[in-house]
Order: structure tokens, then C-alpha cells, then sequence
């Protein structure tokens, strides 16, 4: 269900994808060496390319959100997702041992730790949504 691209990135795609009778229409935009140096950073920390920057930037307008942005929130909340995931199976299996010998394991607090920090991760995930 999920696609990896070759670095094992989620959804891991530089370039848009082709389109029937592909695209006609080009446009030249000059920049600034300051403004290149932005455009360059952008797109590197989207992990697309500045003309894909660009036409998701300039079409995602309205709904204030390019579809790259949406693509890495949903790659993290599926992080999140599998790291819930194994900090729920540990807390189980203390539970368990717990319930067996009468004895708390020495690694309670640290998984409740990394609970804490995971829920935490979460609601900043969520909010960094809210505010797209």
C-alpha cells in the first residue's frame, strides 16, 4: 500500500508524474541569486524540485497546502503510526511480565518516557496540520 522510493522514503517522488499528451506549456522565471538560494532550500527540505516547488506553490493557493507538504505530513503520521505501534507492543509485554511475577520491570519508566514523547510528536503533527 505504501511507495517507497529507492532511499526508502515514503512516497519518495522529486519529479511530478507525466501526464498524457504531456505538458505544452513552459514559463521562464528569472530569480535573484538570494531568491535562488531560497528556492533551492525549499525544495530540498520537500525533497522535490524548484519547477515542482513552484507549480504546487503557485496551484496550492487556495487550499493554502501543496501536495508535497501533504505527502511528508502523511509520511509522518505513519512513523508515528509504526512507532506507536512498537511502544504499545513493549508496554504489553511489561504488562505481562508484570502480571506474571508481581515485580515492575526495570524498563517502565522509560517506555512511559517514550510514550509521553510519541503522544507528544502526535499532537505537534496534528497542529503542524491545523495550521496548513
Amino acid at each position: 500500500m505504501s511507495e517507497e522510493g529507492p532511499d526508502g522514503r515514503l512516497f519518495a517522488r522529486r519529479r511530478r508524474a507525466n501526464v498524457a499528451g504531456g505538458r505544452r506549456h513552459e514559463h521562464k522565471v528569472k530569480v535573484t541569486p538570494e531568491e535562488e538560494g531560497v528556492l533551492l532550500r525549499l525544495a530540498g527540505e520537500q525533497h522535490v524540485t524548484v519547477p515542482r516547488l513552484l507549480v504546487e506553490s503557485a496551484l496550492a493557493a487556495a487550499s493554502s497546502e501543496t501536495p508535497t507538504e501533504r505527502r511528508n505530513a502523511i509520511a509522518e503520521l505513519f512513523r508515528l503510526h509504526r512507532l506507536l505501534a512498537a511502544i504499545s507492543n513493549n508496554v504489553n509485554q511489561m504488562a505481562k511480565a508484570t502480571n506474571a511475577t508481581g515485580q515492575t520491570q526495570d524498563e517502565l519508566e522509560a517506555t512511559l518516557v517514550a510514550v509521553r514523547r510519541t503522544a507528544e510528536r502526535i499532537d505537534a503533527a496534528i497542529d503542524g496540520l491545523a495550521l496548513s
